[in-house]
C-alpha cells in the first residue's frame, strides 16, 4: 500500500465535519472547507454519500480567452482510477459545465466522484447512475458557448467571492452531505493524528451532556475549553 493509499484508507472513517475540526486544531483556513459547493448526487445534501480522495484538477477557461491552452483530447478520459476531479468553472455560472455523459464516463473510470465549482445539468442522469457529484449549482444549458477546459494537473483557485482557497493536484478531498473539504497532502498526516483525540473529546462531551451535565461544563472538561 503507498502512503497515499494509507492516507485515504484511514481518511474514510472519518466525515467531513472531522477533518475540518483536525485542520482548524492546526490553524489552517476555514478548517479546509470550500464554501457554497454541495452535494446534488446520488441525492441532495442528504445520505451517507462520502468521498475521499486525492485530487485530480480540471480549469477551465473563458472562452474569450483565446491565449490559454487546450486540454488534448478530452479531460474526462483522462481521470485516474480512485481519483475525485475538482473542476474549476469560471464565473458566472449560469451555463453548466458538466453533464450526464461526463459522470458515465468518470463512474467507468472509476473515479471516487466530481466535485464542479461551477454548474451542473442533467441531475437525473447522475442520479441514475448513483455517481456523487457535488457543485456550486446547476441549470439547463451547456457550458460549450461560454468556457472550455484549458489544463489539468494544475493548482486552482476556488471561484468564490467571499472565500480565498487554492486546490492543488494530490491534495485529499473529502466530501459529504456537510460539504466539501480539501486536505493539503502535506498536513495530512498532523490531521490524521488530531482527529480521533478532538472525536473521541466530543463523544465524551455527548455522554455527558445526555447525562445532564451543562454544555460549558462539559466543554470544560472534556475539551480543556473554560
Amino acid at each position: 500500500m503507498s502512503a497515499s493509499e494509507s492516507v485515504i484508507d484511514r481518511l474514510k472513517q472519518w466525515s467531513s465535519c472531522d477533518v475540518s475540526d483536525g485542520l482548524s486544531k492546526l490553524g489552517h483556513a476555514h478548517g479546509g472547507f470550500l464554501e457554497g459547493i454541495n452535494l446534488y448526487s446520488p441525492d441532495f445534501v442528504t445520505g451517507d454519500t462520502k468521498i475521499v480522495g486525492p485530487v485530480f484538477t480540471v480549469k477551465f477557461e473563458p472562452k474569450p480567452n483565446t491565449s490559454a491552452p487546450k486540454v488534448k483530447g478530452n479531460y474526462i478520459d483522462q481521470i485516474p482510477r480512485d481519483a475525485v476531479v475538482f473542476i474549476s468553472q469560471p464565473a458566472p455560472h449560469i451555463n453548466a459545465c458538466y453533464g450526464g455523459l461526463m459522470s458515465l464516463r468518470a463512474k467507468a473510470l472509476g473515479a471516487a466522484g466530481v466535485v464542479i465549482d461551477g454548474s451542473v445539468r442533467d441531475l437525473q442522469e447522475h442520479r441514475d447512475l448513483g455517481f456523487p457529484l457535488f457543485a456550486r449549482t446547476h441549470g439547463t444549458t451547456a457550458g460549450g458557448a461560454v468556457c472550455f477546459p484549458s489544463q489539468v494537473g494544475v493548482p486552482v483557485q476556488l471561484q468564490s467571492s467571499i472565500q480565498e482557497a487554492t486546490i492543488n493536484p494530490n491534495d485529499y478531498i473529502i466530501a459529504d452531505k456537510d460539504g466539501v473539504v480539501v486536505l493539503p497532502a502535506d498536513l495530512a498526516e498532523q490531521v490524521l493524528e488530531i482527529i480521533p483525540k478532538v472525536v473521541s473529546a466530543d463523544e465524551k462531551c455527548a455522554e455527558a451532556i445526555k447525562g445532564g451535565m451543562s454544555v460549558e461544563e462539559a466543554f470544560a472538561t472534556f475539551r480543556g475549553k473554560k
